[in-house]
């Protein structure tokens, strides 16, 4: 301990680094409890010259056999230097490096660690992220494929996927040595989970695997729960052999010395002058012992063909369990086969069924965004109906505006032209016209009032028209049921509100032939009054007359304009009422829509679910039958193979005794 501790104080002298305290008195301590083999700085953050300088030391170091390193903070670059010392490193068996957040370069480097090192037993890598890197674990899963001395290694929380998995189980396919590995807590899900039991199928020495918490289905880890049975249960079979292999080969040698023995003191007793009792004596003993030594191999002969006699009954029993299996097996693929048969005629049924019902919903859309084109070309003639209404009402005021002032330049001429004795009558004649003005003035200002109510509720009635658009857009539904009445009710109200359309066009025609009758009439009067200027009096009261017609007409029209613009909003108000229903039964056939898509991607999920989890099942009770038939065929070699070593070693034994003894006789 102390040597080590100069050796790091030397190097960190000639490196130019400051040794680190933490570091030096936890070497103090270790040296004091005279742990001896056993480097802990588990918590101690580590910087990069001090990795540096550690992988230095323990490049040449032969005295630590464990090292612990979780939660030192290791940076890349530092983990690198410090596994690069470990490289070359004869002594140190147990590493452990959890919680050092180890990424790409510190794969790699553990990668170069296990091809280099030959005396690493056990590897921690706990909470690190080894497997957020593909190119670096890889590098990593190759140097454990090429590693020859590891037996447990630790990868709980490190992030590794399904393709860190199948590149794991490459490396296991060729590894030889590793007894126990630990993946908990990673993502490796349920591709990863089939190839580690592929990766077992060529694995003989992997007897410890946890796998909790990677999302894993329960019949794959059965699975590989069994596999590591049979492989742990191979093990202890090879175990058995060996350990039976080896009291044999002692028992062996035993004979052989003894029989040396024999022959030695065979030919002491020859060259010697003994007398032939002394001989008869000891080969008479020698006799007996051979006898023994017979009656204990043939004692062990009838223990081995019992031994036999059973594994034939074991055999003959697992023969009739496999047969049972597959007749088992053979019942479950025409049950698989029939149910399959059964889902597929219910899936084949239930797609029609909902082609049949998407086919009716899209003609029920063509038919709504149809009914939609019609309203909105209704909307739009109608609009342009108000546009026409309120042109001819411009119109109407020009002319009346011009006719006015004509009327009141004649009247001003006529009134330069008369008299003296007639300014009372003019003075009375301006003051009627300035009423009339007023009136008209009036009545403008109420029309063009009235004419910007009328298009402000054009404008909500608009935007009513746009949010009715855009709700029916968004909102498509409708029950099959009330389809026909909706379409009944449709065409009646569509024949209704032509009608009333038809007659509003016939009364505006009319308004607009009583409006041309009025300015003809208008025009009359006004060469009335051309004519008449004599009989001034007599034509005031006609176009007092007059005005008081248009008055009463212009009201009239302005009533019948609003009577208009309320059966126009009770209208769009009931076509408003009928886009909601229709939209509200679109909604609907949505949402049976998507409940159907649903119910068919939950049953296509199910379906290949259960084929998934059939073919798993099928696969590993084949992966079970091969597995014993190769067992029983090792078990029938090994017994034959021990059965006929015995009866070579038992026939050499007893051959070769009478023959070294027959000239002493």
């Amino acid at each position: 301990m102390e040597d080590f501790r100069r050796t790091y104080l030397r190097l960190c002298k000639e490196g130019g680094v400051d040794p680190q305290e933490s570091v030096l008195a936890q070497l103090q301590e270790t040296r004091g409890a005279a742990a001896g083999s056993r480097l802990d700085l588990r918590g101690h953050s580590l910087s990069v010259d001090t990795c540096a300088v550690l992988g230095r030391v323990l490049h040449k170091d032969t005295l630590f056999t464990e090292l612990a390193l979780s939660d030192c903070m290791l940076t890349e670059e530092g983990a690198k230097l410090l596994l690069n010392g470990l490289c070359a490193n004869t002594t140190v068996k147990v590493l452990d490096l959890k919680g050092n957040n180890l990424r790409s370069t510190g794969a790699e480097a553990l990668g170069k660690l296990l091809v280099r090192n030959k005396t690493l037993c056990r590897l921690v890598l706990e909470w690190n992220a080894l497997g957020m890197w593909e190119e670096a674990f890889s590098v990593f899963c190759e140097g454990l494929a090429t590693n020859a001395c590891l037996t447990q290694l630790d990868l709980r929380n490190n992030q590794i996927n399904h393709q860190g998995a199948s590149e794991l189980c490459l490396a296991l396919k060729r590894n030889s040595t590793l007894q126990e590995l630990d993946v908990r807590w990673n993502n490796i899900g349920l591709l990863g989970g089939r190839s580690f039991l592929e990766a077992l199928q060529q694995n003989r020495t992997l007897t410890h695997l946890e796998m909790a918490g990677n999302n894993i289905p329960s019949d794959t880890l059965k699975a590989l729960e069994q596999a590591m049975d049979h492989n742990s249960d191979r093990q202890s079979t090879v175990r058995e052999s060996r350990s039976r292999t080896q009291v044999l080969s002692k028992e062996i040698q035993i004979l052989k010395e003894e029989k040396g023995r024999q022959v030695w003191s065979c030919w002491e007793i020859d060259f010697s002058s003994m007398t032939t009792s002394i001989h008869v004596g000891q080969l008479q003993e020698a006799l007996n012992e051979r006898k023994s030594v017979v009656n204990s191999l043939t004692a062990k002969f009838q223990m081995t063909e019992a031994a036999l006699a059973m594994s034939e009954q074991k055999n003959h029993n697992l023969g009739e369990l496999l047969t049972r299996v597959k007749t088992e097996k053979d019942e479950q693929r025409e049950r698989q086969s029939r149910e399959r048969k059964k889902e597929q005629e219910d899936s084949a049924l239930r797609e029609g069924k909902l082609l049949r019902e998407i086919n009716s919903m899209s003609e029920t859309n063509v038919q709504l965004k149809n009914k939609l084109e019609k309203m909105e070309s209704r909307c739009k003639s109608q609009q342009d109906q108000i546009f026409e209404l309120k042109q001819e009402l411009t119109n109407s005021t020009a002319e009346l505006k011009l006719r006015l002032a004509q009327a009141e330049e004649r009247l001003e001429m006529e009134k330069k032209r008369s008299k003296q004795s007639l300014e009372d009558m003019n003075n009375l004649r301006q003051k009627e016209v300035d009423h009339v003005n007023r009136h008209l003035e009036e009545s403008q200002r109420a029309l063009q009032d009235r004419i910007l109510k009328l298009e402000g509720q054009r404008i909500q009635l608009e935007e009513e028209l746009s949010r009715a658009k855009a709700a029916c857009v968004t909102e498509r539904a409708q029950a099959e049921e009330e389809q026909g009445k909706v379409r009944v009710q449709v065409r009646l109200e569509e024949q209704q509100r032509v009608s009333g359309l038809e007659e509003k066009l016939r009364g505006l025609r009319q308004s607009r032939d009583e409006s041309q009758s009025h300015c003809s009439q208008q025009k009359q009067t006004i060469a009335e009054l051309q004519a008449r200027s004599g009989q001034q009096s007599i034509e005031t009261d006609g176009l007092r007359r007059r005005i008081e017609e248009l008055q009463q007409e212009l009201s009239g029209k302005d009533q019948e304009k609003v009577a208009e613009v309320s059966r126009v909003r009770v209208e769009l108000q009931e076509q408003m009422g009928h886009l909601q229903a229709e939209r509200t039964a679109q909604g609907g056939l949505k949402e049976k829509i998507a409940a159907l898509e649903r119910e068919m991607k939950v049953l296509a999920s199910n379906h290949r679910e259960a084929t998934l989890d059939k073919e798993s099942e099928i696969s590993s009770l084949f992966e079970k039958l091969r597995l014993r038939e190769a067992e029983i065929q090792r078990m029938r070699e090994d017994e034959a193979q021990r059965a006929s070593f015995l009866q070579n070693a038992i026939l050499t034994y007893v051959q070769g005794s009478p023959l070294h003894y027959s000239p002493k006789k």
